[in-house]
């Protein structure tokens, strides 16, 4: 299968009953690529794994890791201590990476900082190429692709090949199947907030207070609590802490260049 044209409606998700063909198809197309292994999470920091409309965990299921080294998807801690999921709260493009470090496309200073002692160990895994998927709200999925050469950490050829078609692939299978798993409204819909309101939050979220952000703003200490409140009204929040994230969880405090 030639990389670039892979037919990315095999992996679409539109409701419950497409997940099982959907991970099953992403399992085989990985397989004809380059015999690539698949590890799949929908929601880096949660419990829950990846499940089809009957219930049933994809991983072990249609993925295929049943093995006594393989049940990573029942380790609740790993989000917290794989080196490859803590990559992906980092960067959102794709990227491989063994115990050498991490080999992106783009420069990443946030990655060379992580702690890689143990990398085998903490990772589960030699060797991967591995996809973040930043999804509305704030969450993060991934999927990470190994080969099945258990001595082989060299991922550089593969990368170049394949990382692109493997992004494609992993964007739509992990995003279809959040949307039609998530079922509980947390944000407000069509939630617009005012450049002021926007400015105001920026600062509080830094730790300013209403004064020092007056002071900041040139704005009276009364216009920048109301433009906090304001934004809090619109974002259904109960309190300054929610206000600021939920503005985070929309994009809206977006770190500055």
């Amino acid at each position: 299968m030639a990389a670039g044209r892979v037919d990315t409606s095999l992996v679409s998700i539109r409701d419950a009953a497409d997940i099982r063909r959907a991970a099953e198809a992403l399992r085989d197309i990985a397989m004809e690529l380059g015999s690539y292994w698949v590890v799949a999470a929908d929601n880096i920091a949660s419990k829950q794994p990846m499940v089809d409309a009957e219930g049933n965990v994809l991983a072990p299921a249609v993925f295929g890791h049943t093995g006594p080294n393989q049940l990573w998807w029942m380790d609740t801690r790993l989000a917290l201590n794989s080196p490859i999921a803590r990559a992906c709260r980092y960067e959102s493009e794709p990227f491989w990476a063994n115990a050498d470090g991490y080999r992106t496309r783009h420069p990443n200073r946030y990655l060379d900082a992580i702690d890689l002692s143990n990398f085998e160990k903490r990772a589960l895994v030699r060797a991967t190429i591995t996809v973040p998927v930043h999804l509305p709200f704030g969450q993060i999925g991934m999927a990470a692709f190994g080969t099945r050469d258990p001595d082989k950490t060299d991922l550089s050829a593969e990368f170049e090949q394949h990382a692109d078609t493997l992004m494609v692939l992993a964007h739509r299978f992990i995003g279809g199947y959040a949307q039609v798993m998530r079922t509980r409204q947390w944000l407000p819909t069509d939630c617009q907030l005012t450049k002021r309101e926007i400015e105001c939050l920026r600062w509080a979220a830094v730790g300013k207070t209403d004064k020092e952000i007056s002071l900041i703003l040139a704005r009276s200490h009364a216009t920048v609590r109301f433009h906090i409140q304001n934004a809090g009204e619109k974002l259904n929040a109960v309190n300054r802490s929610q206000t600021i994230f939920k503005a985070a969880q929309l994009g809206y405090l977006g770190l500055a260049n």
